[in-house]
């Protein structure tokens, strides 16, 4: 091709790569014009070839957004206030099959604590990035991704990814889409606390309106999610919260959510209870987060027949059940464990779309909101970190990059 030809077609890349990053920016991305004006120009050293690729490539992210990555990594397991630290990470290529993804918001779980701690069931290769669950955009896709574009809003699959960073190249495979119109901070926190809400109220119990659940802590992230999604089916909930100085605010907080009744532990052993009963049913479904005697007292209040369901145990002890409830009641006793439910159902897309959709509609209809947020930078982690190991805590930390 002579040289006056190459200067033309240059010169046409050049504007649609123009027209592109005008498109881009007002997706809200950015890119480079300069570097690409140096590397297209006429006489410039790299090859014609090198100008049809940065045209035809579907990139739309920035130098700068690889070149200043961030991410919490911990090198040890431990205390997560001492190992855990804020790090320069360089990101690898974005490959065929994978996606480049600025993180938006992550939020701080128990589970990552533990993790941290070295006391989860699933631990990552060190070093490791924390966090299981956040939302991101994606920037970036690789040239066979088919389920995924420019602009979408995604969360993990699984746990284990590490969310606490300002950005990650990642599998098309690992990452599952979320409708952009919901608010940032409900979809950060999606991922784990509704669907593990979501799941006990449904596979259990064939719960109808007008039954109850019983859980205890209620004011954690799961239990706001189950008070909500409860009562947009018009199940009742009996809200079992440790005593604390708020305790009324905290009672009020949870009624305006949809909460039936908020009692202390203490009141589960009271006679109390029985005039309680009268108000709504015994209920057919129990929820434990906690363990221990308060699991034990839970299991007391069920009908005939019953379920507790158990996917936490916050006081590190055992559950220990009556054998009168395992004979004379039938109650049956039972496990969950979100992240086991995604893996069992990873062939099963239907499966997670249908679940995350009926999550995104009751918070367009305003039936389901993020819990309680504090937000924190990265840079102020340890702070965001502290504060998610305080007793008592009604708020979820949240780090938004």
């Amino acid at each position: 091709m002579k040289a006056a030809n190459v200067s033309c077609f240059v010169f046409k890349f050049i504007r649609i790569h123009r027209r592109e990053l005008c498109r881009a920016r007002t997706a809200g991305q950015q890119s480079s014009t300069t570097q690409f004006q140096q590397d297209c120009s006429p006489g410039h050293h790299l090859a014609f070839n090198r100008c049809i690729g940065h045209i035809l490539h579907r990139r739309y992210s920035t130098e700068s957004s690889v070149k200043n990555c961030q991410g919490l990594l911990y090198r040890n397991h431990g205390d997560p206030s001492q190992v855990v630290q804020l790090e320069p990470m360089e990101l690898p290529p974005v490959g065929a099959k994978s996606v480049l993804v600025k993180m938006l918001a992550a939020p701080i779980n128990p589970s990552d604590i533990n993790m941290i701690q070295g006391t989860y069931a699933i631990l990552p290769d060190l070093p490791a990035v924390g966090g299981n669950e956040g939302v991101g955009q994606v920037t970036e896709v690789g040239s066979q991704v088919t389920t995924l574009k420019v602009g979408d809003w995604v969360i993990p699959r699984d746990a284990g990814l590490g969310t606490w960073r300002s950005a990650a190249v990642w599998k098309e495979d690992d990452l599952i889409t979320l409708p952009s119109d919901i608010p940032l901070l409900s979809a950060a926190t999606l991922g784990v606390n509704p669907c593990t809400a979501v799941r006990m109220l449904s596979d259990f119990e064939a719960l109808k309106s007008g039954d109850s659940v019983i859980q205890n802590a209620a004011n954690s992230g799961v239990g706001q999610a189950v008070i909500q999604i409860a009562a947009a089916r018009g199940v009742h909930t009996i809200n079992v919260v440790r005593d604390r100085p708020d305790l009324q605010q905290l009672t009020d907080r949870l009624k305006a959510m949809g909460a039936t009744h908020v009692i202390k532990e203490e009141t589960l052993r009271r006679p109390e209870m029985k005039e309680l009963f009268k108000t709504c049913p015994r209920p057919r479904l129990a929820l434990n987060g906690v363990g221990g005697k308060s699991a034990t007292e839970l299991l007391r209040q069920l009908q005939q027949g019953g379920t507790m369901v158990t996917y936490g145990g916050m006081a590190k002890q055992p559950i220990t059940v009556p054998v009168s409830a395992l004979i004379f009641k039938d109650v049956k006793i039972q496990g969950f464990w979100v992240t086991q439910w995604k893996r069992n159902h990873t062939q099963d897309e239907g499966a997670m779309r249908t679940m995350l959709d009926e999550l995104c509609s009751l918070i367009r209809a305003g039936k389901l909101s993020a819990p309680a947020c504090a937000e924190h930078s990265l840079q102020d982690f340890q702070k965001a970190l502290d504060a998610a190991m305080q007793p008592y805590s009604s708020a979820k930390q949240v780090v938004v990059m």
